[in-house]
């Protein structure tokens, strides 16, 4: 989309700022309206609902994807690719985004429905005041027995097992995207925890406590200590053990996420969408140098 000049981008935040509180409003005749604004001007509509879908809100994040999809305005790649430029990093925003680039028309709605239903179960069993590791078996009771979540085993090389959706489809998923379901769970409940990058392993860190713990969301939940850890990386030759055990960016979350993919999709002999994946792990890349340099 083309630069606007002062005037154009005045003319835009004052014809759109309205609209940017309405976004969520679901009321038919509000909808309408919107819909009706967005379709009279289709240039600024579909950068303004870029825009809402880099806010840090969720919810109104949502509401863009579903506007984007209604109008047959998704474009999975390009959002993608406008996400990394954006450095406006938001890990369920950008992994559903990661989603769109093979699967464009999967409901985000419902996928983020059932977010929301899990955080609900579980909030309907948090007995307050609790730990954090008393808040982890609440969630592993919930994600893991109540409702069948399993780290994928003989498929473990599927592409499927990457996109956050299909997970939440099939119960399924690689270390990445069990530790990517359990952070979404636990940041609806207001529990703070952390991604940790291990070699060989993506798991979920607290650091609420005096001494920190890890999840291991793949294996049902199973909680390590910092020993455990420390032992772990031992058979990776890993030097700086402490930095290996702190938390990682979402950048470094989604970059991972893509190097999986550009390895599954050779491993399944689909080599344009393993180049696809690995040029977003190159996006990544140089947007991070420039960055640093500026």
């Amino acid at each position: 989309m083309r630069q606007m000049q002062t005037s154009e981008s005045e003319d835009f935040q004052n014809r759109w700022r309205p609209w940017r509180s309405l976004l969520d409003d679901e009321t038919p005749v509000v909808r309408e309206a919107l819909v009706d604004q967005l379709k009279l001007f289709p240039e600024e509509g579909r950068l303004f609902l870029q825009q809402m879908s880099e806010e840090d809100d969720p919810i109104s994040a949502r509401h863009a994807f579903e506007l984007i999809k209604s109008l047959g305005w998704v474009d999975g790649i390009s959002d993608f690719m406008a996400f990394i430029r954006s450095q406006r990093y938001e890990l369920e925003t950008g992994w559903f985004l990661l989603d769109r680039t093979v699967h464009p028309a999967f409901e985000l709605s419902s996928a983020t429905f059932f977010l929301d239903k899990l955080s609900r179960r579980c909030r309907e069993l948090l007995t307050p005041p609790m730990s954090p590791r008393e808040m982890c078996y609440v969630l592993n009771r919930v994600l893991f027995h109540e409702y069948g979540f399993r780290g994928a085993g003989k498929d473990f090389e599927n592409p499927e097992n990457s996109f956050l959706h299909r997970v939440i489809e099939r119960r399924r998923g690689l270390p990445i995207t069990m530790s990517v379901l359990y952070l979404l769970i636990a940041r609806r409940l207001s529990f703070d925890l952390e991604p940790i990058g291990l070699p060989g392993r993506f798991m979920v860190g607290c650091f609420s406590e005096e001494k920190p713990f890890y999840v291991d969301p793949w294996s049902g939940g199973k909680i390590h200590e910092v020993e455990d850890m420390e032992v772990y990386l031992e058979d990776y030759s890993i030097e700086d053990s402490t930095s290996a055990l702190l938390p990682v960016t979402v950048a470094d979350t989604l970059v991972r996420g893509c190097r999986n993919l550009v390895h599954h999709y050779l491993l399944a002999e689909d080599e344009p969408k393993s180049k696809l994946f690995n040029s977003f792990v190159l996006e990544f890349e140089r947007v991070r140098r420039i960055a640093t340099s500026a």
